[in-house]
Protein backbone atom coordinates (compact mmCIF):
# COMPACT_ATOMS: atom_id res chain seq x y z
CA UNK A 1 0.00 0.00 0.00
CA UNK A 2 2.86 2.26 0.73
CA UNK A 3 4.61 2.10 -2.48
CA UNK A 4 1.58 2.03 -4.34
CA UNK A 5 1.41 5.78 -2.85
CA UNK A 6 5.09 6.54 -3.42
CA UNK A 7 4.02 6.17 -7.07
CA UNK A 8 1.23 8.16 -7.25
CA UNK A 9 2.94 10.64 -5.70
CA UNK A 10 5.74 10.04 -8.29
CA UNK A 11 3.77 10.70 -11.13
CA UNK A 12 1.78 13.29 -9.55
CA UNK A 13 5.39 15.30 -9.51
CA UNK A 14 6.16 14.38 -12.88
CA UNK A 15 2.98 15.70 -14.59
CA UNK A 16 3.46 18.93 -12.40
CA UNK A 17 7.14 19.50 -13.63
CA UNK A 18 6.05 18.90 -17.62
CA UNK A 19 3.95 21.56 -17.11
CA UNK A 20 5.92 24.01 -15.32
CA UNK A 21 6.14 27.79 -16.92
CA UNK A 22 2.70 27.54 -18.80
CA UNK A 23 -0.33 29.45 -17.54
CA UNK A 24 -3.17 26.36 -17.70
CA UNK A 25 -7.12 26.92 -18.03
CA UNK A 26 -8.78 27.04 -14.93
CA UNK A 27 -9.72 23.60 -15.24
CA UNK A 28 -6.21 22.26 -15.54
CA UNK A 29 -5.79 24.29 -12.30
CA UNK A 30 -8.33 23.02 -10.39
CA UNK A 31 -6.95 19.57 -11.01
CA UNK A 32 -3.49 19.96 -10.33
CA UNK A 33 -4.67 22.23 -6.92
CA UNK A 34 -6.93 19.03 -5.86
CA UNK A 35 -3.45 16.77 -6.36
CA UNK A 36 -1.26 18.79 -3.86
CA UNK A 37 -3.13 17.76 -1.19
CA UNK A 38 -1.98 14.30 -1.22
CA UNK A 39 -4.60 11.85 0.62
CA UNK A 40 -6.92 14.40 1.20
CA UNK A 41 -7.57 14.52 -2.52
CA UNK A 42 -9.63 13.03 -4.92
CA UNK A 43 -8.36 9.73 -6.85
CA UNK A 44 -9.68 7.53 -9.62
CA UNK A 45 -9.99 4.17 -9.05
CA UNK A 46 -11.50 1.22 -11.11
CA UNK A 47 -13.89 0.82 -8.32
CA UNK A 48 -16.07 2.82 -6.21
CA UNK A 49 -14.88 6.24 -4.53
CA UNK A 50 -15.35 6.49 -1.05
CA UNK A 51 -15.71 10.55 0.73
CA UNK A 52 -13.36 10.76 3.56
CA UNK A 53 -13.01 14.53 5.75
CA UNK A 54 -9.60 15.80 5.91
CA UNK A 55 -8.62 16.47 9.04
CA UNK A 56 -6.51 19.48 8.12
CA UNK A 57 -8.42 21.09 5.76
CA UNK A 58 -12.01 20.36 6.94
CA UNK A 59 -13.01 19.54 3.24
CA UNK A 60 -14.62 16.50 1.65
CA UNK A 61 -12.25 14.20 0.46
CA UNK A 62 -12.46 10.96 -2.13
CA UNK A 63 -10.24 8.34 -0.97
CA UNK A 64 -10.07 5.50 -3.18
CA UNK A 65 -11.68 2.36 -2.00
CA UNK A 66 -9.71 -0.96 -1.23
CA UNK A 67 -8.35 -3.33 -2.06
CA UNK A 68 -6.09 -1.82 -5.10
CA UNK A 69 -4.66 -4.41 -7.92
CA UNK A 70 -0.99 -3.68 -9.52
CA UNK A 71 -2.53 -3.81 -13.06
CA UNK A 72 -5.22 -0.95 -12.10
CA UNK A 73 -2.24 1.07 -10.51
CA UNK A 74 0.22 0.47 -13.64
CA UNK A 75 -3.09 1.43 -16.02
CA UNK A 76 -3.52 4.97 -14.28
CA UNK A 77 -0.01 5.51 -14.63
CA UNK A 78 0.08 5.24 -18.04
CA UNK A 79 -2.77 7.17 -18.63
CA UNK A 80 -1.53 10.11 -16.60
CA UNK A 81 1.73 10.05 -18.45
CA UNK A 82 0.00 10.12 -22.05
CA UNK A 83 -2.40 12.69 -21.17
CA UNK A 84 0.53 14.90 -20.07
CA UNK A 85 2.17 14.36 -23.38
CA UNK A 86 -0.92 14.88 -25.48
CA UNK A 87 -1.77 18.16 -22.93
CA UNK A 88 1.39 20.27 -23.60
CA UNK A 89 1.48 21.76 -27.00
CA UNK A 90 -1.84 22.52 -26.42
CA UNK A 91 -0.49 24.21 -23.17
CA UNK A 92 1.63 26.40 -25.13
CA UNK A 93 -0.93 27.46 -27.28
CA UNK A 94 -2.97 29.48 -24.64
CA UNK A 95 -2.05 33.14 -24.66
CA UNK A 96 0.49 34.41 -22.10
CA UNK A 97 -1.69 36.04 -18.80
CA UNK A 98 -1.24 39.90 -19.06
CA UNK A 99 0.73 41.94 -16.40
CA UNK A 100 -0.93 43.21 -13.11
CA UNK A 101 -2.61 46.25 -13.16
CA UNK A 102 -0.50 49.57 -11.54
CA UNK A 103 -3.67 50.56 -9.76
CA UNK A 104 -3.42 54.07 -10.08
CA UNK A 105 -5.20 56.63 -7.91
CA UNK A 106 -5.37 60.26 -7.77
CA UNK A 107 -6.48 62.54 -4.72
CA UNK A 108 -8.00 65.22 -5.55
CA UNK A 109 -7.53 67.16 -2.12
CA UNK A 110 -3.83 66.39 -2.29
CA UNK A 111 -3.19 66.55 -5.90
CA UNK A 112 -1.51 63.40 -5.60
CA UNK A 113 -1.39 60.68 -7.94
CA UNK A 114 0.02 57.15 -7.20
CA UNK A 115 0.23 53.91 -8.20
CA UNK A 116 1.63 50.20 -6.96
CA UNK A 117 5.19 49.82 -7.04
CA UNK A 118 6.98 47.43 -9.26
CA UNK A 119 10.29 45.40 -8.36
CA UNK A 120 13.15 46.14 -10.21
CA UNK A 121 12.04 49.54 -11.48
CA UNK A 122 14.25 51.04 -14.07
CA UNK A 123 12.20 54.12 -15.20
CA UNK A 124 9.25 56.02 -14.36
CA UNK A 125 6.88 58.57 -15.63
CA UNK A 126 4.03 60.48 -14.74
CA UNK A 127 1.84 63.13 -16.73
CA UNK A 128 -1.63 64.52 -17.09
CA UNK A 129 -2.87 66.14 -20.41
CA UNK A 130 -6.43 67.65 -20.82
CA UNK A 131 -8.86 68.58 -23.39
CA UNK A 132 -7.03 71.28 -25.21
CA UNK A 133 -4.17 68.53 -25.56
CA UNK A 134 -1.78 70.05 -22.77
CA UNK A 135 0.39 68.09 -21.06
CA UNK A 136 1.36 68.98 -17.22
CA UNK A 137 4.44 66.25 -16.08
CA UNK A 138 5.78 66.77 -12.59
CA UNK A 139 9.30 65.27 -11.74
CA UNK A 140 9.40 61.82 -10.40
CA UNK A 141 12.34 59.37 -9.54
CA UNK A 142 12.48 55.48 -9.91
CA UNK A 143 12.23 54.67 -6.43
CA UNK A 144 8.57 57.00 -6.05
CA UNK A 145 5.63 55.27 -7.05
CA UNK A 146 3.55 58.51 -6.94
CA UNK A 147 3.96 62.33 -8.40
CA UNK A 148 2.45 65.75 -7.20
CA UNK A 149 0.24 67.85 -9.40
CA UNK A 150 0.89 71.55 -7.91
CA UNK A 151 -1.22 73.75 -9.93
CA UNK A 152 -3.79 72.44 -12.65
CA UNK A 153 -7.45 73.14 -12.97
CA UNK A 154 -9.37 69.66 -13.12
CA UNK A 155 -12.80 70.82 -13.97
CA UNK A 156 -12.56 71.01 -18.19
CA UNK A 157 -11.76 67.08 -17.37
CA UNK A 158 -8.60 65.37 -17.81
CA UNK A 159 -6.71 62.42 -18.27
CA UNK A 160 -3.52 61.02 -15.97
CA UNK A 161 -0.86 58.43 -17.45
CA UNK A 162 1.51 56.26 -15.81
CA UNK A 163 4.86 54.68 -17.50
CA UNK A 164 6.67 52.29 -15.36
CA UNK A 165 9.82 50.22 -17.20
CA UNK A 166 11.38 47.30 -14.84
CA UNK A 167 13.95 45.01 -15.97
CA UNK A 168 11.40 42.04 -16.88
CA UNK A 169 8.61 44.45 -18.71
CA UNK A 170 6.84 47.84 -19.08
CA UNK A 171 3.50 49.00 -17.41
CA UNK A 172 1.55 51.39 -18.93
CA UNK A 173 -1.96 52.93 -17.11
CA UNK A 174 -4.49 55.82 -17.72
CA UNK A 175 -6.73 57.22 -15.75
CA UNK A 176 -9.93 59.10 -16.54
CA UNK A 177 -10.55 62.38 -14.23
CA UNK A 178 -13.98 63.47 -15.47
CA UNK A 179 -16.27 66.13 -14.10
CA UNK A 180 -18.87 64.59 -13.25
CA UNK A 181 -22.67 65.89 -13.58
CA UNK A 182 -24.98 68.16 -15.64
CA UNK A 183 -22.94 70.01 -18.30
CA UNK A 184 -23.78 73.93 -17.01
CA UNK A 185 -24.26 73.24 -13.65
CA UNK A 186 -20.98 74.47 -12.37
CA UNK A 187 -20.63 78.05 -10.53
CA UNK A 188 -19.59 80.61 -13.74
CA UNK A 189 -18.19 83.76 -13.80
CA UNK A 190 -16.11 83.25 -10.40
CA UNK A 191 -13.23 86.36 -9.66
CA UNK A 192 -11.84 87.50 -6.31
CA UNK A 193 -10.46 90.22 -5.28
CA UNK A 194 -8.32 91.15 -2.37
CA UNK A 195 -9.13 95.73 -0.98
CA UNK A 196 -8.36 96.94 2.21
CA UNK A 197 -5.15 95.23 2.94
CA UNK A 198 -6.96 92.42 4.83
CA UNK A 199 -10.33 91.57 3.34
CA UNK A 200 -11.21 89.52 0.01
CA UNK A 201 -14.52 89.19 -1.65
CA UNK A 202 -15.37 86.44 -3.98
CA UNK A 203 -18.50 86.16 -6.50
CA UNK A 204 -19.95 83.58 -8.93
CA UNK A 205 -22.98 83.16 -10.59
CA UNK A 206 -24.98 80.18 -10.57
CA UNK A 207 -24.86 77.43 -13.72
CA UNK A 208 -27.51 78.03 -16.43
CA UNK A 209 -28.73 74.25 -16.15
CA UNK A 210 -28.74 74.32 -12.47
CA UNK A 211 -31.70 73.41 -10.53
CA UNK A 212 -33.33 75.80 -8.19
CA UNK A 213 -32.62 73.62 -5.23
CA UNK A 214 -28.79 74.49 -5.90
CA UNK A 215 -26.04 75.11 -3.41
CA UNK A 216 -22.36 76.31 -3.89
CA UNK A 217 -19.78 76.04 -1.57
CA UNK A 218 -15.86 77.49 -1.45
CA UNK A 219 -13.08 75.78 -0.53
CA UNK A 220 -9.84 77.56 -0.64
CA UNK A 221 -6.33 75.33 -0.18
CA UNK A 222 -2.70 77.45 -0.24
CA UNK A 223 -0.20 76.44 -2.89
CA UNK A 224 1.69 73.82 -0.42
CA UNK A 225 -1.68 72.07 -0.13
CA UNK A 226 -1.62 72.39 3.66
CA UNK A 227 -4.19 73.96 5.06
CA UNK A 228 -7.81 74.58 3.53
CA UNK A 229 -10.22 77.63 4.60
CA UNK A 230 -13.60 76.97 3.88
CA UNK A 231 -15.66 80.30 3.49
CA UNK A 232 -16.99 82.06 6.81
CA UNK A 233 -19.37 83.99 5.42
CA UNK A 234 -21.59 83.58 2.33
CA UNK A 235 -23.14 86.20 0.28
CA UNK A 236 -26.68 84.98 -1.07
CA UNK A 237 -29.06 85.70 -4.02
CA UNK A 238 -32.41 84.29 -3.19
CA UNK A 239 -31.12 81.49 -1.19
CA UNK A 240 -28.29 80.52 -3.31
CA UNK A 241 -24.38 80.74 -2.33
CA UNK A 242 -23.03 83.53 -5.14
CA UNK A 243 -20.40 84.82 -2.57
CA UNK A 244 -18.22 84.85 0.12
CA UNK A 245 -16.72 86.78 2.42
CA UNK A 246 -12.89 86.91 3.83
CA UNK A 247 -12.11 89.13 6.76
CA UNK A 248 -8.45 87.05 7.77
CA UNK A 249 -6.54 86.18 4.96
CA UNK A 250 -3.66 85.35 6.95
CA UNK A 251 -3.64 81.34 5.54
CA UNK A 252 -3.23 83.05 1.90
CA UNK A 253 0.12 82.53 -0.10
CA UNK A 254 0.97 83.95 -3.05
CA UNK A 255 -0.78 81.41 -5.25
CA UNK A 256 -4.04 79.72 -4.01
CA UNK A 257 -5.92 77.11 -5.66
CA UNK A 258 -10.71 77.87 -5.53
CA UNK A 259 -12.60 75.03 -5.56
CA UNK A 260 -16.80 75.90 -5.63
CA UNK A 261 -18.45 72.14 -5.02
CA UNK A 262 -22.57 72.16 -5.90
CA UNK A 263 -25.02 69.91 -4.57
CA UNK A 264 -28.74 69.50 -5.32
CA UNK A 265 -30.84 66.12 -4.47
CA UNK A 266 -32.18 66.51 -8.13
CA UNK A 267 -28.88 65.95 -10.45
CA UNK A 268 -25.23 65.82 -9.86
CA UNK A 269 -23.88 69.63 -9.53
CA UNK A 270 -20.01 70.13 -11.46
CA UNK A 271 -17.40 71.60 -9.73
CA UNK A 272 -15.02 74.48 -10.53
CA UNK A 273 -11.61 75.42 -9.87
CA UNK A 274 -9.22 78.09 -10.37
CA UNK A 275 -5.79 79.18 -9.37
CA UNK A 276 -5.79 82.72 -8.59
CA UNK A 277 -2.12 84.66 -7.59
CA UNK A 278 -2.55 87.00 -4.99
CA UNK A 279 -0.62 89.94 -6.73
CA UNK A 280 -3.55 89.87 -9.53
CA UNK A 281 -6.30 90.04 -7.61
CA UNK A 282 -5.23 92.64 -4.68
CA UNK A 283 -6.62 96.14 -5.41
CA UNK A 284 -4.10 98.72 -4.04
CA UNK A 285 -6.02 102.06 -1.65
CA UNK A 286 -5.08 105.15 -2.88
CA UNK A 287 -1.93 107.05 -2.11
CA UNK A 288 -2.35 108.82 1.59
CA UNK A 289 -1.33 112.62 2.64
CA UNK A 290 -0.66 114.19 -0.93
CA UNK A 291 0.94 117.58 -0.72
CA UNK A 292 1.64 120.51 -3.09
CA UNK A 293 4.12 123.30 -2.58
CA UNK A 294 5.17 125.66 -5.15
CA UNK A 295 7.12 128.41 -5.37
CA UNK A 296 7.59 131.45 -8.14
CA UNK A 297 8.29 128.86 -11.38
CA UNK A 298 7.03 125.45 -9.92
CA UNK A 299 5.08 123.09 -7.98
CA UNK A 300 6.14 119.91 -5.82
CA UNK A 301 3.65 117.34 -5.54
CA UNK A 302 4.17 114.66 -2.82
CA UNK A 303 2.00 111.40 -1.70
CA UNK A 304 3.11 108.08 0.66
CA UNK A 305 3.15 104.41 -0.26
CA UNK A 306 0.01 102.80 0.43
CA UNK A 307 -0.16 99.97 2.34
CA UNK A 308 -0.43 96.58 0.63
CA UNK A 309 -1.05 92.74 1.47
CA UNK A 310 1.93 91.85 -0.87
CA UNK A 311 4.65 92.89 0.71
CA UNK A 312 6.19 95.31 -2.40
CA UNK A 313 9.54 97.59 -2.59
CA UNK A 314 8.84 101.17 -3.86
CA UNK A 315 10.18 99.90 -7.43
CA UNK A 316 6.89 97.68 -7.97
CA UNK A 317 4.71 100.76 -7.79
CA UNK A 318 3.54 102.82 -10.60
CA UNK A 319 1.54 105.92 -9.78
CA UNK A 320 -0.39 108.29 -12.29
CA UNK A 321 -0.71 112.05 -11.63
CA UNK A 322 -4.22 114.12 -12.30
CA UNK A 323 -3.01 117.84 -12.67
CA UNK A 324 -6.22 120.01 -13.96
CA UNK A 325 -7.64 123.42 -13.44
CA UNK A 326 -10.49 123.84 -10.97
CA UNK A 327 -13.64 124.69 -12.55
CA UNK A 328 -12.36 123.38 -16.12
CA UNK A 329 -15.37 123.31 -19.16
CA UNK A 330 -17.11 119.76 -19.49
CA UNK A 331 -15.47 117.73 -22.20
CA UNK A 332 -12.03 119.05 -21.80
CA UNK A 333 -9.58 116.15 -21.81
CA UNK A 334 -6.70 116.16 -19.52
CA UNK A 335 -4.15 112.96 -20.06
CA UNK A 336 -2.58 112.02 -16.92
CA UNK A 337 0.79 111.69 -15.56
CA UNK A 338 2.79 108.42 -15.35
CA UNK A 339 5.56 108.56 -12.70
CA UNK A 340 7.80 105.55 -11.82
CA UNK A 341 7.96 104.90 -7.54
CA UNK A 342 10.14 106.53 -5.95
CA UNK A 343 11.85 106.65 -2.53
CA UNK A 344 10.61 109.72 -1.78
CA UNK A 345 7.38 109.58 -3.81
CA UNK A 346 7.40 113.15 -5.39
CA UNK A 347 6.68 115.37 -8.30
CA UNK A 348 7.82 118.25 -9.34
CA UNK A 349 6.70 120.11 -12.70
CA UNK A 350 6.67 123.69 -13.84
CA UNK A 351 4.28 126.21 -12.85
CA UNK A 352 4.82 130.17 -12.76
CA UNK A 353 3.08 132.48 -10.67
CA UNK A 354 0.31 134.10 -11.07
CA UNK A 355 -1.44 130.35 -11.41
CA UNK A 356 -5.27 129.47 -11.80
CA UNK A 357 -6.62 127.33 -8.74
CA UNK A 358 -5.53 123.90 -10.10
CA UNK A 359 -6.37 120.58 -7.73
CA UNK A 360 -4.13 117.26 -8.56
CA UNK A 361 -5.11 113.65 -7.29
CA UNK A 362 -2.99 110.41 -7.46
CA UNK A 363 -4.12 106.56 -8.06
CA UNK A 364 -1.03 103.75 -7.87
CA UNK A 365 -1.22 99.91 -9.27
CA UNK A 366 1.56 97.35 -9.41
CA UNK A 367 4.22 97.91 -11.97
CA UNK A 368 3.47 94.55 -13.42
CA UNK A 369 0.11 94.01 -13.50
CA UNK A 370 -1.48 97.97 -13.88
CA UNK A 371 -4.59 97.14 -11.61
CA UNK A 372 -5.08 100.84 -11.06
CA UNK A 373 -6.54 101.93 -7.32
CA UNK A 374 -9.36 104.85 -6.65
CA UNK A 375 -8.50 108.12 -7.05
CA UNK A 376 -6.92 109.67 -3.72
CA UNK A 377 -8.81 113.19 -2.32
CA UNK A 378 -7.49 116.15 -4.70
CA UNK A 379 -5.16 118.26 -3.72
CA UNK A 380 -5.82 121.82 -4.25
CA UNK A 381 -2.82 124.62 -5.15
CA UNK A 382 -3.23 128.26 -6.70
CA UNK A 383 -5.17 131.05 -6.39
CA UNK A 384 -9.22 131.02 -6.42
CA UNK A 385 -11.12 131.83 -9.50
CA UNK A 386 -13.22 134.52 -7.41
CA UNK A 387 -10.45 136.89 -6.48
CA UNK A 388 -8.99 138.75 -9.32
CA UNK A 389 -5.53 138.16 -10.66
CA UNK A 390 -3.26 140.51 -11.96
CA UNK A 391 -2.81 139.47 -15.21
CA UNK A 392 -7.03 140.83 -14.82
CA UNK A 393 -5.74 143.94 -13.93
CA UNK A 394 -2.90 144.96 -16.27
CA UNK A 395 -5.24 143.53 -18.87
CA UNK A 396 -8.45 146.10 -17.09
CA UNK A 397 -5.54 148.88 -16.45
CA UNK A 398 -4.60 148.25 -20.47
CA UNK A 399 -8.23 148.69 -21.90
CA UNK A 400 -8.79 151.75 -19.81
CA UNK A 401 -5.81 153.70 -21.16
CA UNK A 402 -7.21 152.87 -24.63
CA UNK A 403 -10.60 154.10 -23.50
CA UNK A 404 -9.15 157.23 -22.22
CA UNK A 405 -7.04 157.64 -25.19
CA UNK A 406 -10.07 157.51 -27.72
CA UNK A 407 -11.85 159.90 -25.40
CA UNK A 408 -9.27 162.39 -25.35
CA UNK A 409 -9.21 162.27 -29.37
CA UNK A 410 -12.60 162.30 -29.84
CA UNK A 411 -12.94 165.61 -27.70
CA UNK A 412 -10.11 167.16 -29.35
CA UNK A 413 -11.28 166.23 -32.67
CA UNK A 414 -14.67 167.67 -31.90
CA UNK A 415 -12.65 170.75 -30.67
CA UNK A 416 -11.07 171.40 -33.45
CA UNK A 417 -14.43 171.23 -35.76
CA UNK A 418 -16.27 173.97 -33.32
CA UNK A 419 -13.58 176.20 -34.15
CA UNK A 420 -14.22 175.62 -37.34
CA UNK A 421 -17.80 176.32 -37.57
CA UNK A 422 -17.61 179.75 -35.23
CA UNK A 423 -14.25 181.97 -35.89
CA UNK A 424 -13.70 184.79 -33.57
CA UNK A 425 -14.48 188.13 -34.29
CA UNK A 426 -11.26 190.56 -34.58
CA UNK A 427 -11.25 193.54 -32.85
CA UNK A 428 -9.41 197.11 -33.39
CA UNK A 429 -6.37 197.81 -32.31
CA UNK A 430 -6.09 200.54 -29.93
CA UNK A 431 -2.76 202.13 -30.80
CA UNK A 432 -3.23 205.05 -28.19
CA UNK A 433 -3.25 203.10 -25.07
CA UNK A 434 -1.57 199.97 -26.55
CA UNK A 435 1.80 199.70 -25.69
CA UNK A 436 2.33 203.66 -25.94
CA UNK A 437 5.95 203.49 -24.89
CA UNK A 438 6.73 200.93 -27.58
CA UNK A 439 4.89 202.71 -30.40
CA UNK A 440 6.68 205.86 -29.35
CA UNK A 441 10.34 204.24 -29.58
CA UNK A 442 9.54 202.85 -32.67
CA UNK A 443 8.52 205.98 -34.71
CA UNK A 444 11.50 208.19 -33.23
CA UNK A 445 13.47 205.28 -34.36
CA UNK A 446 11.86 205.28 -37.38
CA UNK A 447 11.73 208.76 -37.82
CA UNK A 448 15.33 210.05 -36.77
CA UNK A 449 17.17 212.54 -39.10
CA UNK A 450 20.40 211.22 -41.12
CA UNK A 451 23.44 212.53 -40.05
CA UNK A 452 24.95 215.44 -41.98
CA UNK A 453 21.43 216.08 -43.46
CA UNK A 454 19.58 219.00 -42.27
CA UNK A 455 16.07 218.98 -40.74
CA UNK A 456 13.34 219.90 -42.74
CA UNK A 457 9.71 220.44 -41.50
CA UNK A 458 6.97 220.59 -43.54
CA UNK A 459 3.50 222.27 -42.00
CA UNK A 460 0.03 221.29 -42.66
CA UNK A 461 -2.64 223.74 -42.68
CA UNK A 462 -5.76 223.11 -42.85
CA UNK A 463 -8.71 225.39 -43.08
CA UNK A 464 -12.44 224.49 -42.37
CA UNK A 465 -14.80 225.58 -44.90
CA UNK A 466 -18.35 226.93 -44.14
Amino acid sequence: MRKRRREGQGGHEETQNSSEGSYPDAGVSERKTSERKGSGCRGFTAGKAVETADSRSGDACVEPSLPFSLASSMFLLVTSLVLCELLQPAFLLIPEKPASSLNVRFDARTMNLTWDCQENTTFSRCFLTDKKDRVVEPRVTNKECSCTFREICLHGGVTFEVHVNTSQRTFQEKLLYPNSGREGTAAQNFSCFIYNVDFMNCTWARGPTAPRDVQYFLYIQNSKRRREIQCPYYIEDSGTHVGCHLGNLSGLTSRNYFLVNGTSQEIGIQFFDSLLDTKKIERFNPPGNVTVRCNTTHCLVRWKQPRTYQKLSYLDFQYQLDVHRKNMQPGTENLPINVSGDLENRYNFPSSEPRAKHAVKIRAADVRILNWSSWSEAAEFGSDDRNPSSVYIYVLLILGTLVCVLLFGFLFKRFFRIQRLFPPVPQIKDKLNDNHEVEDEIIWEEFMPEEGKGYREEVLTVKEIT
